[in-house]
């Protein structure tokens, strides 16, 4: 397969876009545990979060339960181990021995997205405190009422600083790096916060799961949510590409799924002659039906993601799609747009119940990681078969974070260790020639970036 790709690009038959994303597919496909790159942990407890930097793509961000915080350098050794083994320790390390480390586990570490001079910690020990690289010093901290279970902040915001915090406090809380105090109380769910995750298309689109089951849609410029996700409501598989130009048809797919004609009309009999409806008809005259605030209209859904507490979310890269988990041991995609359960079936998984969960997913998307215990699985993101099983980890998996630079997958565990999951180099045994061992000509490198 492989060579029929190469061939087909020394013909011209294959443009580059293309074989770039088939040769991406095709060592995405291929991860196995790195024998050659090794991660030297100083964590005495679980990893249960990992980031790396959005600027340089260089810098892993660690945080494990002994509340300490790590910084590797995955691109440079700190030294050579048999030879050829490239052993990683960290450059950065704050723990409980530090004036101001947390003292209890840090439950999710970011990088600040616009650069890697600040990065943020999340607690049980009720503190999100913000961290200057250089210093290794807290130059900001905000007290939260509950212990905190995540922290995002938005990888395209270029005109605001908000970190978005989930607690065992059933509000979402916005902390902003700007003044140093909340700007925002986003209330509705019913339960704690176990989960958020930004937008990848709008910078003031925010996503939260709580233990209530629920995945809610915030707009941080206005109050209350505007979509609670219901699993009742479904579409079956991908959107198509091409949505329907009629007013009426593009009302209906905001909805949801649209239904028969003859549905239709018995649905409008039925809500005319309800009583509740004739109430809300019989108004005094002069007098407007009054509006219910929008906070007090979402806290009143109870539409239900999961069974459970939704322990894990994640967009896809082109904003289209989000991927959440649950303590019901289910896997579930969403269209965001119309606010669909898709119906994928993603085999039989088990999951943690008790904290949240990092997925990752490639860039195509084509993959979605899972930390199922203590193994990861990869499933086929459209039909939700799996792809693969990766096992190395001796204790519980927590995070997985995929790199796409060198498309390569970092997980963390109950172990204390951190896995580097490398692609396998494509073979070119079955070229006759030595010009086709080299690999691509000049001339596909130059239009590699067409």
């Amino acid at each position: 397969m492989w060579l029929e790709e190469v061939r087909g690009r020394e013909r011209g038959e294959l443009r580059a876009r293309r074989f770039k994303a088939a040769a991406r597919a095709r060592r995405a496909a291929s991860l196995a545990l790195s024998n050659r790159k090794e991660f030297a942990t100083p964590h005495h407890g679980a990893v249960n979060s990992l980031q790396v930097d959005l600027t340089e793509g260089r810098y892993l961000l660690s945080g494990a339960s002994d509340g300490s915080a790590a910084v590797f350098d995955v691109w440079n050794a700190t030294e050579h181990q048999a030879g050829f083994i490239a052993k990683h320790r960290h450059i950065l390390l704050v723990d409980k021995q530090h004036q101001n480390g947390h003292r209890f586990a840090i439950s999710a570490a970011v990088w600040y997205p616009v650069d890697t001079g600040l990065f943020v910690t999340a607690s049980f020990d009720q503190y999100v405190k913000v961290w200057d690289t250089n210093s290794t010093q807290v130059v900001m901290d905000f007290k939260m009422p509950g212990k905190v279970f995540t922290a995002a902040m938005s990888p395209i915001a270029t005109t605001h600083m908000l970190i978005a915090t989930g607690s065992a406090d059933v509000q979402v809380r916005l902390c902003d790096i700007a003044s140093g105090a909340f700007t925002h109380t986003l209330s509705g769910h019913r339960d704690g916060i176990m989960s958020l995750e930004w937008s990848a298309s709008s910078e003031w689109i925010l996503m939260s799961g709580g233990c209530d089951g629920a995945i809610r849609f915030w707009d941080i410029r206005r109050a209350g949510c505007f979509r609670v996700l219901d699993q009742s409501q479904s579409q079956l598989g991908r959107r198509p590409p091409l949505l329907k130009s009629t007013a009426e048809n593009d009302h209906i797919d905001s909805l949801g799924p649209s239904t028969p004609s003859s549905a239709k009309k018995k649905t409008g009999n039925s809500k005319k002659n309800s009583p509740t409806l004739r109430k809300g008809q019989n108004l005094t005259h002069g007098h407007m039906q009054q509006r219910s605030h929008p906070g007090l209209s979402s806290s009143q859904n109870r539409a239900t993601s999961h069974y459970g507490a939704v322990t894990g979310l994640r967009t896809t890269k082109d904003g289209m799609y989000l991927l959440s988990s649950g303590s019901d041991s289910r896997l579930r995609l969403w269209d965001i747009d119309s606010g669909c359960n898709t119906l994928v079936n993603f085999e039989a998984m088990r999951l943690q119940t008790g904290k949240p969960l990092q997925l990752a997913v490639t860039e195509d998307p084509s993959l979605v990681f899972v930390p199922c215990m203590a193994s990861i699985k990869a499933y086929n993101l459209w039909s939700g078969t799996t792809f693969r099983t990766f096992r190395g980890h001796y204790e519980y998996v927590n995070c997985c974070y995929y790199r796409e630079q060198d498309q390569e997958l970092y997980t963390g565990s109950n172990d204390r260790q951190i896995l580097v999951w490398s692609p396998s180099t494509p073979a070119f045994t079955e070229m006759e020639d030595d010009e086709k061992r080299q690999g691509l000509s000049a001339a596909d490198e130059d239009n590699w970036s067409d």
